[in-house]
């Protein structure tokens, strides 16, 4: 039994500490739906004319292992659940109403298209 770890052992253990951070950084944990597919994100003044339906709130995965993911990564992951709520919801446009906190972010539901 070795007391210690060498400075190789050290370096090998350090690297692929950094590539599964890398790989769990860039994981995608959601999917877009089809019907998803058919939400766009938009700003408030692009939405005047639209009929709002309500809020949701998008929750996900922002570290694992206590490692943060990649917030472009949150961010796209946020949206996708974001998409797929608002489309669930009889939704084709959202609009951030909230910044991301945690794997979380609020958005306004809305139907633009008739």
């Amino acid at each position: 039994m070795r007391a210690r770890f060498n400075g190789m052992e050290c370096k090998r253990s350090a690297l692929l500490w950094l590539a599964a951070s890398a790989i769990v950084g860039g994981c995608s944990f959601v999917n877009l739906t089809e019907e998803g597919e058919g939400v766009r994100i938009a700003t408030a003044e692009a939405v005047s004319a639209c009929t709002g339906l309500g809020r949701t709130t998008a929750s996900v995965v922002y570290e694992v292992a206590s490692i943060p993911r990649h917030p472009d990564a949150v961010q796209e992951n946020i949206n996708v659940t974001a998409r797929n709520s608002a489309a669930s919801m009889g939704g084709d446009t959202l609009v951030p109403v909230s910044p991301v906190a945690e794997g979380k972010q609020t958005f306004e539901v809305y139907r633009c298209r008739r």
